[in-house]
């Protein structure tokens, strides 16, 4: 009877946060998915990633927009299932990122990724690849 119970309750929220965690778009607040808006322990696996490769685009982006660009690429590297986008939008951007599958670089998990975007009507694709690390962070690979 627990297992059954277990399973109805953990089963739908499983799906819930499954569902909502690839696709992030924008809002009149500017709050990310993963700060909520306010300060976390979740901003040092932004501050890890360096800027992402979204950095490396040439497009200007606005705080918030920049904020969930990286968002965005945490998200893919992470969690999203390889060739998977994690679709973001913003006040003036939107984009896209796409991880390949995982691959082992000695004991460390690495993805490469694609982060396509658009920002004052130009459009840039940037590519890159990551390792994470044993605390759960992301540290590109230059």
């Amino acid at each position: 009877m627990a297992s059954s119970l277990a399973r109805v309750i953990l089963l739908p929220c499983l799906v819930a946060v499954v569902a909502t965690g690839c696709v992030t778009r924008g809002s009149t607040t500017g709050s990310g998915m993963l700060t909520g808006g306010r300060a976390s322990g979740s901003s040092a696996f932004l501050s890890a990633l360096q800027g992402g490769i979204v950095a490396r685009s040439g497009l200007t982006l606005s705080g918030s927009d920049g904020q969930r660009a990286l968002e965005a690429e945490y998200q893919a590297l992470e969690a999203a299932p390889g060739g998977q986008p994690v679709v973001w939008e913003g006040r003036g951007a939107k984009g896209s990122v796409v991880a390949a599958a995982p691959y082992q670089v000695g004991a460390q998990n690495c993805r490469q990724y694609r982060h396509s975007l658009e920002a004052s009507g130009k459009q840039a694709t940037v590519r890159g690849a990551a390792c994470r690390n044993p605390d759960g962070t992301w540290t590109p690979l230059t």
